[in-house]
């Protein structure tokens, strides 16, 4: 998946977006492997599972620095959560400069700018290590496009493929929460997160938030 992103990156910076969008279907379908390993995980009854979670010791998913690069490259960036590598040089420098790169959204943005739309400069010009706000002005770019999706058609894909991206991540999110929930019910993660209230808070993430609110303004 981070392969797959890392090109369509590539082909974003070069105005290139048929190859990018058939590099973002190669991760929907690689998400949707991911999603389909919950279901062999949900025949583990609770029983089942106490008799090796032991071997797992502290280990969790959440400190594969790998998932982490992808939340960067998605744009759910942080800071703080670099302390938790700092024990492996060479996953922090990889870590470091995904937070300091414009994530793929942030690459489409700056494509956008680049034909000609009025995208605002605080969007593509900024540290890009910070979560920026939602910006009515990009909201309102966006809207153009599915408003003229004939006009800006390979704009419109790409923007579809990135919503395919965000909401498969997020049911892949939501079946991870409800097997947690199955299996060990409200025990912490063996990581040290609170487990399944963690894991609800995670599903109020979006990568991709002003494509989402677009959706309420087109036909308004």
């Amino acid at each position: 998946v981070i392969h797959e992103i890392g090109r369509a990156i590539h082909w974003i910076r070069q105005d290139a977006m048929p190859p990018a969008i058939k590099n973002l279907a190669r991760v929907r379908h690689v998400q949707s492997q991911l999603y389909n390993q919950w279901k062999v995980l949900d025949t583990l009854t609770p029983s089942e599972y106490v008799e090796f979670r032991q071997v797992f010791g502290k280990a969790s998913g959440f400190q594969s620095a790998q998932y982490r690069i992808l939340e960067f490259i998605l744009g759910n960036k942080s800071r703080s959560m670099m302390k938790v590598y700092e024990h492996q040089p060479e996953w922090h420098a990889r870590l470091a400069e995904a937070l300091k790169a414009p994530s793929l959204y942030e690459e489409l943005l700056q494509h956008l700018s680049r034909i000609g739309m009025p995208v605002p400069a605080s969007a593509i010009d900024r540290d890009f290590s910070e979560i920026r706000d939602e910006d009515a002005a990009v909201v309102a770019v966006l809207k153009t496009i599915y408003q003229d999706r004939h006009g800006y058609w390979q704009e419109y894909e790409m923007c579809e493929a990135l919503m395919d991206i965000e909401s498969n991540f997020q049911f892949w999110r939501f079946h991870h929460l409800k097997t947690v929930e199955r299996i060990i019910g409200y025990k912490r993660g063996t990581g040290g997160s609170s487990g399944v209230p963690f894991l609800k808070k995670a599903l109020d993430t979006e990568f991709f938030p002003e494509l989402i609110r677009v959706r309420t303004e087109i036909g308004a």
